[in-house]
């Protein structure tokens, strides 16, 4: 139910003044009376709430024809958003090497990953038409979300990641492989996987390679970006007394294997050092895997200002017989 004009409903406001005004309206009794036990017998009846009989019925008269011409109507409106044919993957390592503190968030230092799920949060926001699948990994890989169009329901997903959440390792192959497996059977224009990892692959029964030539083979590109600052980064492990402390660690990442998978599959890698490369990275992939929005608005409503226009007329009838009768 909507109105087309609504500004003019505005004008029901003035409907009680004017009830106000025709109460107040009416000429100076002119009748003597010889006793004023007739006046205080005239006295004692029910007064018209307005005035006279008959002025209800042209108030609602007023009210309904300004109804009409706002113009009421009743239907729905149907908005249908095609999705851009584009199923990606997010492959995101949560192993333990994924605690070391040399990213910055807000100006504050944290781990790698809860910057990686920021810059991925705001990938997939900027991504409404595509489905987008989540997968964590570390020793194993682990399904966090199906490929889906219900981006609320993934970034909340994607805020659950934490590390160690799976056994620990870094299984880059197997995460590949997994990754292929979601995507294989999707009948999309493009499926892409975008890999992110701070190591090398340690485990997993899938070599790299191999599952890089598996996605060559279905057309699925694989991108991925080595994360950490080069030489050593600052990591959190345990002293003899179970405390934390901050240790320099030294990076390791197999980026000539990182950069075959790419190439192998069509994509490219990349590799980010701090928190404005790794936005840079997603930004641009973003831009190399363009997609488009089409918007398809259907209206169905029914006029119902006719209705409106009747009622009045009937309100109007009962309004003029009401001051035609008379009464004994």
């Amino acid at each position: 139910m909507r109105f087309l004009h609504p500004e003019y409903l505005w004008l029901l406001a003035l409907l009680p003044l004017l009830a106000l005004a025709v109460g107040k309206r009416g000429s100076t009794p002119a009748l003597m009376f010889s006793s004023t036990a007739v006046a205080e017998a005239l006295g004692k009846q029910r007064k018209s709430v307005f005035g006279k009989p008959g002025v209800l019925p042209r108030l609602a008269t007023i009210a309904l024809l300004i109804l009409a011409i706002a113009r009421p109507q009743f239907g729905k409106t149907t908005t249908e958003i095609e999705a851009s044919g584009i199923d990606i993957i997010l492959a995101v390592d949560v192993s333990s090497s994924m605690e070391a503190m040399d990213f910055t968030l807000q100006n504050k230092r944290v781990n790698r990953l809860e910057v990686v799920k920021s810059v991925v949060k705001k990938f997939i926001e900027e991504r409404p038409n595509d489905r987008v699948g989540l997968l964590a990994f570390s020793g194993n890989p682990y399904l966090a979300s199906p490929l889906t169009l219900d981006h609320d329901w993934l970034g909340l997903r994607l805020q659950e990641l934490s590390i160690g959440m799976i056994e620990d390792g870094t299984a880059i192959g197997s995460a590949i492989g997994s990754g292929v497996s979601r995507l294989k059977d999707q009948e999309s224009k493009s499926r892409i996987i975008i890999l992110l990892t701070d190591g090398m692959n340690n485990a997993g029964k899938i070599p790299p390679l191999l599952a890089a030539e598996a996605a060559q083979a279905l057309d699925i590109k694989v991108y991925t970006i080595g994360a950490g600052t080069r030489g050593y980064a600052p990591t959190p492990v345990k002293d003899p007394f179970g405390r934390k402390i901050l240790q320099r660690v030294k990076v390791d990442i197999d980026e000539t294997t990182l950069k075959q998978i790419s190439e192998k599959t069509g994509a490219r890698y990349f590799r980010a050092t701090d928190t404005s490369s790794l936005e840079r990275i997603y930004a641009e992939i973003d831009k190399m895997e363009a997609t488009t929005r089409t918007i398809k608005q259907f209206e169905r409503y029914r006029e119902l200002f006719v209705y409106c226009i009747g009622a009045a007329l009937a309100c109007f009838g009962i309004g003029a017989f009401m001051n035609r009768r008379r009464l004994p």
